[in-house]
């Protein structure tokens, strides 16, 4: 494999052999024939977790970090992002790790490319590694995925953590649901459309996403989102008993998930953020391994 583009990429052995690689590593039995090795970090959109744990995978890992943003490099003079990777890859990077804001191009600019590319995010199209990372944590409370009932709720039109996440988990035979506001349904990623309600009472997984406000192209309403879509306490006491919650973040306290709730017993929120760390060495690893 020398790039992660899409979680479609991935076969289900392929993505069992990350987790069992994120696992040795949280473990301590992380033995790796580490080359020298430069990465760099391309983030043309905000990012706070995936930045930050990319560097920190990278830095453990023993790779030195370029750190590459769009308003200090020559993207601001014109210059296209297939010429600033060539540039990279001339210059002796490995690894790039890209965010940006359009979908489905990035097929296009790794064509020819001898650097590995993982994409971090790419509009509203994919979001790989976020996915990885939410299925290892699964993977932490669940003896299998055959079965398991995930509920994805929230901006699904609009998200690129529930596009990975829906791909992924019906790969993997988890029975994948969804509850969205009419307005954010994504027709895409089939009906199966159910109320809160229901999926605080059927859900092994409750996944949570944020209202992308900054990809609506009207103001979204919040007033009554989290008593009619969000979880509230209520709904949380109705769970079922070993059931979790899982949030990509940044969370919006009180909107899709009573503040209370961020850090309950049930949550694994910042779990997640932990686990992000393992599963982005893992795949590092991965890419890198000819290069021992």
């Amino acid at each position: 494999m020398q790039h992660l583009l899409s979680v479609n990429e991935l076969t289900s052995s392929d993505i069992q052999e990350l987790f069992l690689k994120a696992k040795q590593i949280k473990e301590g039995d992380d033995h790796w024939c580490a080359p020298q090795a430069f990465a760099a970090n391309i983030f043309l959109e905000p990012s706070t977790r995936t930045k930050n744990s990319f560097y920190i995978a990278e830095k453990r890992l023993g790779i030195d970090v370029v750190d590459v943003n769009g308003s200090d490099s020559s993207l601001t003079k014109g210059e296209s992002l297939r010429d600033t990777l060539k540039t990279l890859e001339s210059i002796g990077v490995q690894l790039a790790v890209l965010r940006q804001s359009e979908q489905g191009i990035l097929q296009e600019l790794t064509k020819d490319l001898r650097l590995s590319i993982i994409n971090a995010g790419d509009g509203i199209g994919e979001h790989p590694t976020q996915s990885l990372l939410d299925l290892f944590t699964i993977s932490e409370e669940f003896t299998s995925f055959e079965g398991l009932h995930v509920t994805i709720a929230g901006d699904i039109k609009h998200s690129r953590v529930a596009r990975s996440n829906a791909c992924a988990l019906k790969k993997l035979g988890a029975e994948v649901s969804f509850v969205a506001p009419d307005e954010w349904k994504d027709p895409t990623l089939g009906d199966n459309y159910i109320s809160m309600d229901e999926a605080v009472e059927t859900s092994d997984v409750l996944m949570l996403l944020r209202v992308q406000c900054e990809r609506h192209e009207q103001p979204a309403a919040y007033d009554d989102y989290l008593s009619t879509f969000g979880l509230t306490v209520e709904r949380e006491r109705r769970m079922k008993k070993d059931s979790i919650i899982l949030h990509p973040a940044p969370v919006n306290r009180g909107v899709e998930i009573d503040s209370s709730l961020v850090e309950c017993p049930r949550s694994r929120i910042f779990q997640q953020m932990t686990n992000g760390v393992a599963i982005r060495m893992a795949i590092i690893q991965t890419l890198l391994q000819e290069e021992c």
